[in-house]
This record gives structure tokens, sequence and C-alpha cells, in this order.
């Protein structure tokens, strides 16, 4: 009986327990930062209440192949709440799905496939604007503005960060905004050689080397043949970590030998390795470039 009564009594303890850090941020808080073509685009805000300290803030943007996915995935959310607990605010972004019951494969040309990604990038832009023009409310350090994405959404984070010219031109709305950091899971971007010294963020990569879909290195979109209306050639994360290298701007990569787009999945496995990665770098140091191969 007294084992029964201590058994109940632990489990209550242990529920208000979960239920007491769950709260700080178990309800994000939903804003529109953008309407485009008649739709509410939207951001989710996971914040820790009791800490009024300036934060660095975590901007991630869902996979999906530009025609699916949600900010509110389980898999989104629980990556949204681990940041928090380490000390971000972390914001969850919609955008536009113009690619939504349609193909972004072989048969969808290679022009209609880099007005998507200039879509998608312009929408991740307009909600990093969005944060760094309320920060001062949301308590955010707009020095240490680290941004990510998966699979489609990583493509277009990482257009946005390393192709701003190519996406945006010469000069644009954005051209204010500077990051700290890029986590990309199995992302890809137009054209490496736009990297230069100014351009060169920091960053980490998760990215199987035999990706069916997004090349690791330097290959065509979804492998497509030539003669393909959807044939672009696209540079992954091997061909961009070469570049950071290049200019001596830190990375971490993440390659995963024989492994396909799966990879494109949050790796929580090895979150506190990329955490610990971003803290080095907001507290300022440099070259760390670090290569494994799982």
């Amino acid at each position: 009986m007294k084992k029964l009564t201590l058994l109940i009594f632990l489990s209550l303890v242990f529920q208000s327990t979960s239920f007491a850090l769950t709260d700080l941020i178990a309800d994000p808080e939903t804003r529109v930062y953008a309407v485009k073509d008649g739709e509410e685009l939207y951001l989710d805000i996971f914040s820790d209440p009791q800490d009024d300290k300036l934060r660095p803030v975590m901007i991630f943007m869902h996979g999906g192949g530009f025609s699916g996915g949600t900010p509110k995935d389980k898999y989104m959310v629980q990556l949204a709440e681990d940041a928090t607990k380490r000390g971000y605010v972390s914001v969850l972004i919609s955008y536009r799905l113009t690619r939504k019951g349609k193909s972004f494969g072989c048969s969808f040309e290679a022009e209609g496939k880099l007005e998507t990604f200039r879509k998608s990038a312009e929408d991740f832009m307009d909600a990093v604007l969005y944060i760094a023009k309320n920060s001062e409310e949301l308590n955010v350090d707009t020095s240490k503005i680290i941004v990510g994405g998966s699979s489609a959404g990583a493509e277009a984070v990482l257009n946005a960060v390393y192709n701003q010219k190519l996406m945006f031109g010469e000069s644009s709305k954005y051209s204010q905004i500077s990051f700290a950091g890029v986590l990309s899971m199995a992302g890809a971007i137009v054209d490496a050689r736009y990297i230069n010294e100014s351009s060169a963020v920091p960053a980490v990569f998760f990215h199987g080397t035999d990706d069916n879909l997004v090349p690791y290195a330097t290959a065509p979109h979804h492998y497509c043949q030539e003669s393909a209306p959807g044939y672009i050639i696209l540079d992954g994360s091997r061909t961009i970590a070469n570049k950071l290298k290049e200019y001596n701007s830190s990375y971490l990569l993440y390659s995963f030998k024989g492994a396909k787009h799966e990879k494109a999945g949050v790796q929580f496995e090895y979150l506190d390795e990329t955490f610990d990665f971003f803290d080095r770098i907001l507290n300022g140091e440099q070259s760390l470039q670090i290569e494994m191969e799982k």
C-alpha cells in the first residue's frame, strides 16, 4: 500500500513538473507577417515568458516540395521547443505553396523552378524582416539571427542568404538584414559562385551523399536529364561548404554516406552539436571548419 501511494505521488509530481516546463512554450504566439495572393502568411513565435533579456532568434522554414508541409508539424514544433529551451526565441513560418497539387520535378520547367525559389525566398525574408522590425517587443537580438530550413525550406533559406543578389537584384529592402548562422537539412542553392566574403555566413549542413532529389554536391535538381524541361543545376551542401572554406568562414558539415533525401528530416540526435556550434559562433569564435562523416 505504501509503495502504491509513493508511486502515485511520484507520478503526480512528474506530471506537474512536465506541465510546468511545457507551459513555458506550449502556446506559441501566431502573427500574420504578410498577405500575398489573398493568403495570410503567418509565423508561430515560441518564447520563454520568464526571460525578458535580449536573446538570439532561430527562424525556421519547413519542407514539402513547395506543395505541402506546415510549420505546425510536430517535428517542427519539437525543434522550436528545443531551441527555446536553449535560450532562443524560435520562429516557425508559413509561406506560399506555389506548387500545391503540381509537380516540382523534371516536367516542371527550369524557369518556373527559379521563380518558385524566388517567391519562397521572398516570403522567408519578409518573415525575417517582420521579426527584425519587432525585435524590441520580442526581445530579439538582431545581431544573432540564426535561420534554417528543411528540403524545400532549406532551398528557400539558402537562396535568400547566399544568392540574395540573384534572387532580389543588386539592392533590395532586405539588404539591412544580416545573418549570424544558417541551418540546412538537405538544401541547395542556384549558384554557389555568388557567395563572396561578405555573404559567407557560417552554417551547419546535414545531407545524404546519395540524395536523389537535392544534390549533395553539384548536379541537376532531381537528377533530371539535360533534355527535360526541369533540368537545372544546383549546388548542394558539399559545394557550399567548399565556398565557405575558401573564404575562411565557419561550417559544420554532416555527410551521411549512402543516405538519400531522408536526411531532410530534423536530425534531433545531433542538435547538441548543432547548437554548440552556433553558440561558439555567437560568442565570436571563427574558422570552425568541421566535417563529420556518418
